[in-house]
């Protein structure tokens, strides 16, 4: 008895759009901003003095599933150094006519310097500007930096870098020493107290 409307049902979400309020986004003079977490465009982050932190480990290139990374380590030497490490990168490329944006080279690797950005216009008319090569995709070099090769100003070794940093690490010793120090008190159940 109902069936003539149901083509009338049908168009019930039709109907409601027609009196909704309509957003127009004027691209590409006006941008929506993207949400924080947003997997953008790849970055090769800096220490705070400059040096790069790809170590040129390869863990991003192996976790890709499109196999849009590729990396060349190189070591570095005390005349050039690029990273606090034994090793940089020396060729890293990104190829976005493959990549897919997952963010399983940003979970691989190890040092934090690969991350991505919010940048998402990476449209291109032609192939070869898509493939982006390690110039292109470090980070610029803000107040305070210095441009690699140059040696270390955190610290004395790659731990100041990777670890704890510089004040972390002569706090870790000073409590290690104290420890040293105390004698073991053991009390009637056996348990140690310090």
């Amino acid at each position: 008895m109902l069936d003539f409307l149901n083509p009338v049902k049908g168009f019930g979400v039709t109907f409601h759009q027609m009196f909704t309020k309509v957003e127009t986004v004027q691209y590409p003079e006006v941008k929506k901003p993207t949400m924080p977490r947003f997997h953008g465009r790849h970055q090769l982050n800096r220490w705070p003095d400059g040096l790069e932190k790809c170590i040129g480990c390869e863990l991003c290139a192996w976790a890709c599933p499109a196999d849009a990374i590729y990396v060349e380590g190189a070591d570095n030497t005390e005349g050039e150094r690029f990273s606090p490490g034994e090793r940089y990168g020396h060729v890293y490329q990104i190829n976005y006519l493959r990549c897919i944006l997952c963010g399983l080279c940003i979970e691989a690797c190890p040092t934090r310097a690969l991350t991505m950005t919010n940048e998402y216009e990476l449209a291109d008319d032609n192939r070869e500007e898509l493939i982006w090569t390690k110039e292109q995709l470090l980070a610029p070099l803000t107040a305070g930096m210095e441009a690699p090769p140059h040696p270390m100003r955190l610290g004395d070794d790659e731990v100041d870098y990777y670890r704890l940093g510089r004040e972390d690490r002569e706090d870790r010793e000073d409590r290690e020493d104290r420890e040293d120090r105390e004698d073991t008190v053991r009390d009637d159940t056996g348990e140690e107290n310090r």
